[in-house]
């Protein structure tokens, strides 16, 4: 259903297990950039209604999943570590050529978004599937379902906003170069690396 070319490497669960603070600090980060993202979206393109309408509500969505997350680590011991970089996100943000028109602009972030939502959705699948901590995978396992939702929401409205051919062979090939990407990674305890 997602679309991604390159599943995940199991072996990235056991990181997370040995690393179980380290991933919900990158957790919490994901969930703030996402409410930052939607907020981005919202005065990069305010004379699209329905895109801010929708936007608006996921900001405050994934406010709400970072205070979760927060909640979570506070209950543990533990409090909020340091944002770390995400190279996933750095290099996935490299596909497309700046420029273009505004119009271009907005189908690639929105193209970035639901695949980054995508990824996110598949990493949280293993989670609720794989870790010990029954709670914890419970935890995941709802979050997997606002991801899915994310996900088909940005690429409906890139589809929406994008004349729909073109706009499916870009999403073709950000997954092509998505899954080259993903060759290196799911070697460290965050999230999407």
């Amino acid at each position: 259903m997602l679309g991604l070319k390159l599943p995940t490497d199991p072996r990235w669960v056991n990181i997370v297990e040995k690393n179980i603070d380290e991933i919900l600090t990158d957790h919490a980060y994901c969930e703030q950039k996402a409410a930052s993202t939607a907020i981005s979206l919202i005065i990069g393109y305010p004379e699209y209604t329905d895109l801010v309408a929708e936007m608006t509500l996921l900001a405050q969505e994934e406010m709400s999943h970072f205070k979760m997350v927060h909640d979570r680590i506070v209950a543990r011991g533990g409090h909020l570590g340091r944002e770390r970089k995400d190279a996933y996100v750095n290099q996935l943000m490299k596909f497309f050529p700046k420029g273009g028109s505004r119009n271009d602009q907005l189908v690639h972030r929105l193209l970035y978004a639901a695949l980054i939502e995508a990824r996110s959705c598949e990493r949280f699948r293993l989670l609720s599937e794989e870790l010990e901590d029954e709670k914890l995978a419970d935890f995941y396992r709802k979050l997997m379902i606002s991801e899915a939702n994310h996900y088909t929401m940005f690429l409906k409205f890139a589809r929406q906003y994008g004349e729909r051919e073109a706009v499916d062979k870009k999403w073709q090939a950000l997954l092509d170069f998505e899954a080259e990407l993903m060759k290196n990674l799911s070697k460290s305890e965050t999230i999407h690396g």
